[in-house]
């Protein structure tokens, strides 16, 4: 039975993977490399590694720089687009929350993190937030999610986590917490082995919860 659930962020609560996605895409994209969606599901998504090995003939302050302006260039679209939240997640979280408690478990960075939730109102459902800054290794390493455990007050078997992303159900799996993940176009043939569920869409996500609970 569950009664304490921990949510991803970007993919899941907000459509901000492909803001993330088109930062890095036009980044490369200037020294004339074509960063796919399957070089991102690839090497974001599920080994956590970037695309920085495209540019290895750039040293290590000039690779600081640009992920620095790459990052400037996500925030930028994030500040150009306001309808982030997932549609339905809104009403789904107002119900969940009502029976048990709930956090974040999320690889943003703080920044981006208030930058998205600034103008939403989704965290009033949420304990706790669980930001990259706060741990020392991110997604698929157990850390992010062993912390929200401790945040929640409850053992992993009495958890769920809701992902969207390999990386992220591999990090809830080292964890020995059970995982939904909510799949979308860009993963929509990778297989999720290990997941409790694989979900298309919050309506088949929300049953599948309501059956946990």
């Amino acid at each position: 039975m569950v009664e304490g659930i921990l949510w991803d962020n970007d993919g899941v609560l907000v459509n901000t993977e492909k803001f993330f996605f088109q930062a890095n895409q036009d980044l490369f994209a200037r020294f004339d490399i074509e960063l796919t969606e399957r070089h991102f599901f690839d090497w974001f998504l599920t080994q956590n590694c970037g695309a920085w090995h495209l540019l290895s003939a750039h040293t290590h302050e000039q690779i600081k720089a640009l992920r620095v302006e790459r990052d400037q260039m996500y925030t930028r679209y994030l500040q150009e687009n306001h309808d982030l939240a997932m549609l339905g997640i809104d009403a789904l979280l107002t119900e969940l929350g009502l029976q048990v408690p709930m956090g974040i478990v999320t690889s943003s960075r703080a920044q981006h993190f208030d930058l998205i939730h600034g103008r939403l109102n989704l965290q009033r459902h949420f304990q706790f937030v669980v930001t990259d800054d706060m741990v020392s290794a991110s997604k698929p390493a157990p850390e992010p999610y062993l912390m929200g455990l401790k945040k929640i007050a409850l053992p992993a078997d009495r958890c769920l986590v809701v992902e969207d992303s390999p990386r992220g159900l591999q990090a809830a799996r080292a964890a020995g917490i059970p995982c939904i993940v909510l799949r979308n176009d860009m993963m929509f043939d990778f297989p999720f082995d290990g997941a409790h569920r694989v979900v298309d869409s919050v309506a088949e996500l929300a049953a599948e919860i309501k059956n946990l609970l």
